[in-house]
């Protein structure tokens, strides 16, 4: 039986390996019997809706690797870390074992140097390098190590928490490039390859293709986090943030970002920043140091099943698709071109809008200033409207590097007061601390979680949306913490 097992194994290769083969079977003291196998040419039964196959017209992802590969580079993030402080201890004194002055409740605070890091990609022959915010947010020495093993000191030429991207420059000429593409072009099922260069492996290249485009996670921490993900399938892991997405003609279009897992691990697709937005954000750090955001000025929700379910009929509306208005922001853009609420906006500049995510998208690419035109259904009528887009301060003017960024500078996570807890402390409105993190100006003034902001620099803060319209140096911050003591916390240079 045995026997019989294997020969119908041969039997198998043979007629699996095709072309022209020929074998036998013979018993003991008979003439063989020959048995010829033909090559047979097979085509593949096509859908009615499949073109025919031509090698040519599909994608070879050498040229792309090879070419996009030098330009992609490691990032050393150096911080220096304070080191716990140890007591005095009797026992240690005791047996005559010295106890460092620096761990003492006097001296000289110790440091260490804690290294972290990921990738980047250059971007332009004199060292331009694009990469994550949260690669080198914190860093206070930025070391750049490219594809052919030169390694410089990097300077961060600016950085923006709200889309996780940062400029770096390095002193250098003639370097690789990678070209940007368009993220606008890409399509479903198109191929394209992550590229990266971590600490332990440096140029790794994986392939997959587009899943999906506009993804909105909410993984950015930022109350004002701008997301409109690319979805791949391609293996992105630790180290790789900050390389580059790539598609067949070797041309930028996203930069790697996150992977959505359980494990922290790889586990079937990543995320990269479409190249619509990372090239208007370092324009923007390379020509003003700070991205130039404009702002629409509502709050919205996608107008998808969910949404009709539980609001439809009492808001009158049937149809999925658009951006249901629930609110205007007083003196914003929209609020000053006509927008109302209870508006549907169906697209921007023609983009029809699905998911927050295009809407994020569309708005992300312009400048203060900018205008855009929306259709806005109203009454089952449709209608366009212009709207001059504005800066968070309301004004349409261009920023400085000068004006500070107030939620980013105080370093928190925030959150409107609720209702309850409003009237639990008598006042008509403010802003909730719900994080803290360790290297802002809430963490320095030794401001606690649950502090809710009344005032900065002696201006009413009622909302998040007055806080991010301020861009004044942070001079004082007054509140109430929820057990009804009130505070007020001065900085001094």
């Amino acid at each position: 039986m045995k026997k019989a097992i294997l020969f119908l194994g041969v039997i198998a290769v043979s007629a699996a390996t095709g072309g022209l083969a020929a074998w036998s079977i013979a018993s003991e003291g008979e003439n063989p019997v020959q048995f010829i196998e033909r090559e047979v040419e097979r085509t593949p039964a096509l859908g009615t809706q499949f073109t025919s196959y031509e090698a040519g017209q599909y994608p070879d992802l050498t040229y792309a690797a090879e070419n996009a590969v030098k330009a992609v580079v490691n990032i050393e993030a150096i911080q220096q870390v304070e080191m716990r402080r140890r007591g005095y201890d009797p026992f240690l004194e005791f047996f005559g074992i010295p106890q460092d002055y620096g761990y003492r409740g006097g001296g000289e605070p110790q440091f260490r140097e804690q290294r972290a890091g990921g990738s980047g990609v250059i971007i332009s022959a004199d060292g331009y390098v694009v990469t994550n915010n949260h690669v080198v947010d914190g860093a206070s020495k930025l070391r750049v190590k490219l594809n052919d093993g030169r390694t410089f000191d990097a300077k961060l030429v600016g950085k923006d928490s709200a889309t996780d991207l940062a400029l770096l420059k390095i002193d250098a000429t003639e370097l690789p490039t990678l070209p940007f593409g368009s993220s606008d072009a890409l399509r479903l099922g198109e191929w394209v390859l992550a590229i990266g260069s971590p600490f332990d492996l440096q140029s790794t290249i994986t392939a997959g293709i587009v899943s999906a485009k506009a993804r909105k996670l909410g993984a950015i921490p930022n109350d004002f986090s701008i997301e409109s993900f690319i979805q791949t399938d391609a293996a992105v892991n630790p180290g790789n943030s900050g390389g580059a997405l790539v598609n067949t003609h070797g041309e930028l279009v996203g930069i790697n970002t996150l992977i959505k897992s359980q494990t922290g691990s790889y586990i079937g697709y990543s995320f990269a920043i479409p190249e619509s937005i990372v090239r208007k954000v370092v324009v923007d750090l390379k020509e003003f140091g700070v991205v130039q955001r404009a702002l629409l000025g509502i709050q919205f929700r996608p107008v998808d099943q969910d949404f009709l379910d539980a609001e439809g009929k009492d808001l009158g509306l049937t149809e999925i698709g658009g951006m249901y208005v629930a609110a205007v922001v007083e003196g914003g853009a929209a609020s000053e071109a006509g927008v109302r609420k209870g508006d549907v906006i169906l697209a921007i500049d023609g983009v029809k809008l699905n998911d927050a995510g295009t809407l994020q998208e569309q708005i992300a690419r312009h400048r203060p200033n900018d205008r855009v035109e929306l259709s806005v259904k109203r009454d089952g009528k449709v209608k366009q409207i212009e709207v001059t887009l504005r800066n968070k301060a309301g004004k349409t003017e261009l920023i400085t590097k000068e004006d500070v960024d107030v939620i980013e500078a105080l370093g928190g996570k925030f959150a409107d007061a609720g209702t309850k807890l409003l009237r639990q402390l008598d006042i008509r409105g403010g802003v909730e601390v719900i994080g803290i993190k360790a290297d802002g100006i809430l963490a320095r003034a030794g401001v606690k979680q649950g502090f809710v902001i009344t005032h900065i620099n002696d201006r009413p803060v009622r909302s998040l949306a007055d806080m991010q319209r301020m861009t004044e140096k942070v001079r004082s911050i007054d509140g109430i913490y929820p057990n009804g003591r009130s505070a007020t916390y001065v900085l001094v240079e």
